[in-house]
């Protein structure tokens, strides 16, 4: 097969910005593999009747629930909270809902700050510039202003309407003086770049088949394939090849139809997720490499961060229409995002007000719970029940822990005999307390807003969707796998750009950060001597 300039791993929220990015080069090839196939949105699960049912099967987000070909087992039973992700072109963007906000300035500090954790090779200035070029091509809607962040006069898409469930927790956040703002989501209030605006379907987590949620396959992915960038897909990557001078040469991948390819490549990127990054590299040994590729510290696959979720549901008296609208984008509250020395937990969270459950996810979960009971009083307290609640998400800053890793599980293995990934994962005590600490106050707001409290627990398990920190960044090749480029210290042709190299967790969705990330890495990448040389 015919060498490229650089080949990218992965098609997903990193990818596809790696791929835009590096399309706007000259004469520059690149080619990207992805292991699924693309979606067909005129067959999403929004287009038919039944679309609930696909939560559990098709559409859902954990890989061993939908068990589909280009999905590999993923054993996390020594984990409170499953994984979760898509594997198809566009990656987890597809199923996600599309709730982009920034992290903090004070996300890439917390050892200065706080003692906690370890400070990132680079700030939050660093990264101002890509986080805006990101929400012009994701199409992010929210409000300028929000005192959480620096100078915000950033341009965006109206805000999300809130919907009047929205409003009263508003209101609620109000009376008691605490922070809210609108949510920041990739999700088109208006038309933006030939998109149609949002119809307020509301299940964005199955797929968007209006066009209207910012995933990658339809913001990032068409222009750069226009500008060249070449995508196959079914491809699964087996292997990072290395020359003998501990130097990337490309990647060996399987097709779809079983047959081996090699792929030869100037430079390699990897944007596989925080659990598909350290499984392939893991699965990458040679004599330089024994243990992995870059693992000769020990480090791929630990410090895997999760953002532990806590969940508190309020139902109202009245109809609040509340599972009209993006279900993931409403209204944030980061009131308790920073250390306050008055708690007894460093870090913070955020407050992610959800919208209601849809129809038969209200009827089922009623039932369960035996709030609605079948026969003759089914209609009454259904009615009673839908479109009357709420719920705060409470995303809670996972801290480092090298003891939360992920490694090859030779046991069980994908359709093409590579093994699977093993996830061990415990909550530390600091995030317990935040956790408590969050369902009490979301408690309160539901009090303040006049609602009766009906479920509050934590950690919810089917909630592991922010995979970070695996192979994480930093200046000292000891205790980092990348530098603040994602140049690999040991391959400096190989670079990571996706949520893996997070050196902390934040208390936000990690997928603006990552893009953010990715393009600066490739702004620094369009000029590594092994591209260079090439277009000479």
């Amino acid at each position: 097969m015919d060498p490229v300039d650089v080949v990218i791993v992965g098609s997903g929220a990193s990818g596809a910005a790696a791929a835009w990015s590096l399309s706007r080069a000259p004469a520059l090839r690149v080619v990207c593999l992805e292991q699924g196939e693309a979606p067909d949105p005129a067959r999403y699960p929004t287009t038919r009747p039944d679309w609930e049912v696909s939560r559990h099967t098709t559409a859902s987000p954990f890989p061993n629930e939908r068990a589909g070909a280009a999905d590999y087992p993923v054993d996390d039973r020594a984990s409170p909270i499953a994984i979760a992700n898509f594997n198809g072109f566009g990656g987890s963007t597809i199923l996600y809902s599309g709730h982009v906000p920034r992290f903090h300035p004070s996300d890439f500090r917390t050892r200065s700050l706080d003692g906690v954790g370890e400070d990132w090779p680079l700030g939050y200035d660093d990264l101002a510039p890509y986080f805006a070029e990101n929400e012009r091509h994701m199409g992010v809607a929210g409000l300028g202003g929000d005192p959480a962040y620096p100078d915000d006069d950033r341009p965006l898409l109206p805000p999300v309407p809130l919907g009047p469930m929205g409003r009263a927790l508003g209101h609620a956040f109000n009376a008691l003086g605490w922070h809210w703002w609108p949510s920041y989501g990739a999700i088109n209030t208006r038309s933006h770049a030939g998109r149609p605006t949002c119809v307020n379907l509301g299940p964005c987590n199955t797929g968007c088949a209006q066009g209207a949620k910012g995933s990658v396959d339809v913001t990032y992915w068409p222009e750069a394939r226009r500008q060249g960038v070449e995508v196959r897909t079914g491809c699964t990557v087996v292997e990072v090849m290395l020359d003998g001078r501990e130097r990337a040469t490309g990647v060996r991948y399987i097709a779809t139809d079983g047959v081996e390819h090699v792929q030869p490549a100037a430079v390699v990127v990897l944007a596989c997720s925080g659990i598909g990054t350290p499984r392939l590299l893991l699965h990458s040994t040679s004599t330089a490499f024994p243990d992995g590729l870059l693992n000769d510290t020990g480090l791929v696959g630990r410090n895997l961060m999760l953002h532990p979720l806590g969940f508190t549901e309020g139902v109202f008296d009245t109809d609040l229409r509340s599972s009209v609208g993006p279900q993931g984008c409403c209204l944030l509250s980061q009131q308790f995002y920073e250390t306050d020395p008055a708690r007894d937990f460093v870090r913070g969270y955020t407050m992610h007000i959800l919208r209601g459950a849809p129809p038969a996810e209200t009827a089922i979960t009623g039932y369960l719970m035996r709030r609605i009971p079948l026969g003759a009083e089914h209609h009454r307290r259904f009615a009673e029940t839908f479109n009357h609640t709420a719920g705060i998400a409470v995303i809670a800053e996972d801290l480092p822990d090298p003891a939360n890793r992920v490694t090859l599980d030779p046991d069980h293995t994908d359709r093409h005999g590579m093994p699977g990934v093993r996830v061990t994962y415990a909550l530390g005590e600091n995030t317990k307390r935040m956790l408590a600490h969050g369902l009490a106050r979301s408690k309160e707001v539901f009090a303040a807003a006049g609602a009766r409290v009906t479920a509050s627990f934590a950690p919810v398990r089917h909630t592991g969707w922010h995979l970070m920190g695996t192979a994480r960044m930093g200046s000292d090749p000891k205790t980092s796998v990348v530098n603040a480029f994602g140049q690999a210290h040991a391959v400096p042709n190989l670079f990571i750009v996706d949520s893996s190299v997070f050196v902390t967790a934040g208390a936000v969705n990690p997928v603006a950060t990552a893009q953010a990330l990715t393009l600066r890495m490739c702004d620094h990448l369009r000029d590594h001597p092994a591209i260079t040389a090439r277009a000479a």
